[in-house]
């Protein structure tokens, strides 16, 4: 089978569209953070404490997900992700939205946690299959296509929050559509025979992959770069709203801003990699991120604001897309090494909100977002983990 066959091409198609619908669920939710706050009458640092539950959740599920694909196959652990992400979403709109209790709330984010943490792992490796297959760098674009459902989600929910738009009826949707669209979308992954081909996962290899030096590296790295991203997932808009004093929508739509940027940034960055190699376009991507957040911080004016959310939008692209790929260099141990990498990287998730949360109660939203600045020079340093190795033979295209 080539790289350019029906089955490959329609498999790439088909992951796409899910990362994409990953990211329409995630936003959707985000972008109903602020008008949760308000209804659950929560400070930031209560906020900070009721999305460690999400995180939590991922937690739970990512360091197994990778065996359940390799017993499995990636196409029924995605559907299974999706119809538990879906419940949880239903179940954190009527916690805040109706019954208006936190932990209510908390126990719908750590379901919708699990789900999207099993969700994420089996989409990740079926990417790195595909890529393979292509022989070419393309979990960027597959990371964009979860950029462009983000788009989406904030866009809509932006929408939804300025037209008062129930939580039930918003989140209810969304989690309906997108489990609706899952199941025949997974049927057009790479045949089962083809993805065990691809991913043997030999025995030892899912504890083997924790003592690695190289798979490690590369965990810390995408640790500090999933907090880059994931800080803007969490407070952008809620900085926005408490820094500048401007509508919850205007927050979101800045929140909406940011995951443009990124969108462009994966979808320009795969070429960019195979051009010049990952470390150093991870090394700009960095040092575009980090002066971003500080024109967001200082600049005041909402010219510099909006050159920051770009500008960081833009550094926050590619260091998670490139950490999976980096993990899945060699494809008989990808699913366990991504599962490691992807359990590492999560952990910003879990660590990022309560420790912004009380920076927050301390120095203000806007200036909390500094920590981030302050991360991105340490793990600058172990980048060069993700250097290809035994760089692919690149297809044009």
């Amino acid at each position: 089978m080539t790289g350019t066959s029906g089955p490959t091409l329609a498999a790439r198609n088909a992951v796409a569209a899910v990362f994409a619908l990953n990211g329409f669920c995630f936003a959707s939710w985000v972008s109903r953070i602020p008008d949760a706050r308000e209804r659950l009458d929560l400070s930031n640092g209560q906020l900070g404490l009721l999305l460690l539950a999400l995180s939590v959740g991922s937690l739970l599920a990512l360091p197994l997900t990778g065996a359940l694909v390799n017993r499995v196959g990636a196409a029924r652990v995605v559907l299974i992700g999706a119809c538990v992400d879906g419940v949880g979403l239903v179940l954190v709109a009527l916690g805040a939205g109706v019954f208006e209790h936190t932990a209510v709330t908390a126990a719908g984010l750590l379901l919708y946690g699990i789900g999207t943490g099993t969700w994420d792992v089996a989409m990740n490796v079926e990417g790195a299959a595909v890529e393979h297959e292509l022989a070419r760098t393309i979990m960027p674009r597959f990371h964009a296509g979860f950029s462009l459902g983000t788009v989406a989600g904030a866009l809509l929910g932006a929408l939804a929050a300025g037209l008062h738009l129930p939580m039930p009826v918003h989140l209810g949707a969304v989690a309906l559509f997108a489990v609706c669209l899952v199941g025949p979308l997974v049927r057009r992954f790479l045949p089962r025979a083809l993805e065990e081909g691809e991913l043997p996962d030999r025995s030892g290899s899912a504890l083997g992959a924790w003592t690695e030096p190289r798979t490690l590296l590369i965990g810390l790295m995408v640790l500090a770069l999933a907090l880059t991203e994931g800080t803007a997932n969490d407070w952008l808009a809620v900085a926005l709203v408490d820094g500048y004093d401007v509508e919850h929508w205007v927050g979101v739509a800045g929140f909406a801003l940011f995951v443009t940027a990124m969108t462009v940034g994966r979808f320009w960055g795969s070429r960019l990699i195979d051009r010049h190699g990952r470390v150093g376009v991870l090394w700009s991507t960095m040092l575009a991120a980090g002066a971003g957040l500080l024109l967001i911080v200082f600049g005041g004016h909402p010219a510099l604001v909006v050159s920051g959310i770009l500008l960081w939008g833009l550094g926050a692209s590619l260091g998670f897309p490139v950490g999976m790929s980096a993990a899945a260099d060699d494809p008989e141990h990808a699913a366990s090494r991504v599962s490691v990498v992807s359990t590492i990287g999560y952990t910003a998730f879990l660590a990022g909100p309560p420790l912004l949360g009380f920076l927050a109660e301390e120095v203000g939203t806007l200036r909390a977002l500094l920590v981030v600045v302050v991360l991105l020079v340490p793990s600058a340093f172990v980048v060069p983990a993700a250097r290809e190795s035994g760089r692919r033979e690149v297809r044009p295209g």
